[in-house]
């Protein structure tokens, strides 16, 4: 009756408004810091190899964006991590102990990151280009290592282990389990999956509209064809792991499955459906495959698959409309990403070159916003269907919110904030592209780096041959 009256008491919509806003906004920031050093290191490693000028300018210019996103990356995180404790004290005040972990790992990851990102600003002109390169490499390391780190925290709340709990206080805590849960490997794999091609498809959707502009040179045809090669390679197996990641729901989060499915009862030769909205028990303006949500969960029509009717109507996901058309979204644009990939890679196989065709360049252009509405879409799948719990099958959003009238304010405030890093996070990269375009010899020659184009020919290289590397060393003394 008390756990009741404290339900009644407190609406916790507006804490998962604001959260949900604050973990929005990050996450598309986040991705930069898992995937965006290795497209710039992959644009160096071009560059150095081949002496390319092209390739080498951009990933110096392509290192200042990151160092922009990186900062404002820097003060969501902190929002976030003050929202933890203030926003949910019930979860904090009770399991602090375990979750606490995984974020202390991210907090050490991050540092770490932050470190070498201002090694390799500060490098291009002070050391030699392979030590420049494997300076970065601990910024893609720290990157999926943090993001592993925060991953495990939320496949915790969906895989709760590791812990021993007496008299509502725990004991006793394995970090070990509490990192690697049952549900981390499959969270981290999609999570920096996701990341790579959200990376690299905004990147070379930004270059796609300069393609289709008329801009042929070689440098936006690298700015194009390196991040969007470094997503494609990630989209097929980003598709693959999300087959898999269903079944492990299907089997350990099943009534969040039946949410993403529409799967209302418990039954074999279960129906897919593709999408339509659910009203009072039926199925309104979606198209049905018959038994195929069966075949796909166990590889036989004959599987049974769990339905909502398995648990009380009080432990149920709400908004199972959201829920499933946010699943039907980010399966749809994964396949069609997947097939925009599989058409540049099937013309390179054959023609050795991009396509630059409008039929093409124009989806490309798009990709990275599709890319983005996918993850948004899968994090909603991913906290909505928890709901009503915020640990699975352990604790209540109810019982964990704070019980403070002031959310609302700060949602109000929180909102204002992103929005100021939202100008911030595309403005200034917009007037640094800007200043890129509009460069006279002497800017562009004062980006170049020691091994990289000549001063004469910086210009000539963005459209021309590659340049030959001024000297295999490093240090000012080589300019």
């Amino acid at each position: 009756m008390g756990a009741m009256a404290h339900v009644l008491a407190v609406n916790p919509v507006p804490a998962r408004s604001q959260m949900g806003s604050s973990l929005g906004f990050h996450i598309i920031l986040a991705c930069f810091g898992i995937a965006f050093a290795a497209v710039i290191m992959t644009a160096e490693w071009i560059g150095i190899r081949r002496g390319d000028a092209a390739a080498l300018l951009l990933a110096r210019r392509w290192s200042k964006v990151m160092a922009v996103l990186v900062v404002v990356g820097a003060v969501s995180g902190t929002v976030l991590s003050y929202e933890m404790g203030l926003l949910w004290p019930g979860l904090m005040g009770r399991f602090g102990a375990a979750i606490g972990f995984p974020f202390s790992m991210e907090g050490i990851f991050f540092f770490l990151e932050a470190i070498f990102v201002g090694v390799y600003l500060y490098g291009w002109e002070r050391l030699s280009p392979w030590a420049h390169w494997w300076s970065g490499v601990p910024i893609v390391v720290a990157g999926v290592l943090g993001a592993m780190s925060v991953v495990a925290a939320n496949a915790w709340m969906n895989s709760p282990a590791g812990y021993t709990l007496s008299h509502g206080k725990i004991t006793r805590v394995d970090p070990v389990s509490v990192f690697f849960n049952a549900s981390t490997p499959y969270e981290t794999a999609h999570m920096v999956l996701a990341a790579y091609m959200v990376t690299g498809f905004l990147i070379a959707g930004v270059y796609a509209v300069g393609l289709l502009r008329g801009r042929r040179d070689r440098y936006h045809r690298l700015g194009f064809g390196i991040p969007f090669t470094v997503a494609g390679i990630a989209a097929p197996l980003q598709v693959m792991m999300g087959d898999i990641i269903a079944r492990f729901i299907a089997t350990n989060q099943p009534v969040k499955f039946a949410a993403m499915e529409y799967v209302s009862t418990t039954a074999r030769d279960v129906p897919e459906w593709i999408g339509g909205i659910f009203i009072n028990g039926h199925v309104y303006f979606g198209a049905s495959i018959p038994a195929f949500d069966s075949i796909l969960v166990g590889f036989s029509p004959h599987t049974r698959v769990i339905g909502w009717d398995s648990v009380p109507p009080a432990q149920r996901p709400p908004l199972v409309t959201l829920i499933h058309l946010s699943f039907d979204l980010m399966v749809g644009i994964g396949f069609f990403l997947l097939a925009l990939a599989a058409w540049q890679g099937w013309w390179w196989w054959f023609h050795r070159r991009l396509l630059t065709t409008p039929w093409f360049l124009v989806p490309a252009a798009i990709s990275g916003v599709t890319a983005v509405a996918a993850m948004e879409a899968g994090w909603i799948v991913t906290e909505v269907g928890r709901q009503p719990w915020i640990v699975y099958r352990v604790l209540l959003v109810s019982n964990a919110v704070t019980p403070s009238s002031g959310v609302t304010v700060t949602l109000a405030a929180i909102l204002a904030l992103y929005a100021i890093l939202t100008v911030v996070s595309i403005g200034v990269p917009m007037l640094m592209s800007r200043r890129w375009r509009h460069a006279t010899p002497a800017e562009e020659e004062a980006e170049q780096v020691p091994y990289g184009p000549s001063p004469t020919g910086s210009r000539a290289a963005l459209g021309a041959a590659p340049a030959v590397p001024r000297t295999s060393g490093g240090g000012p003394e080589a300019r």
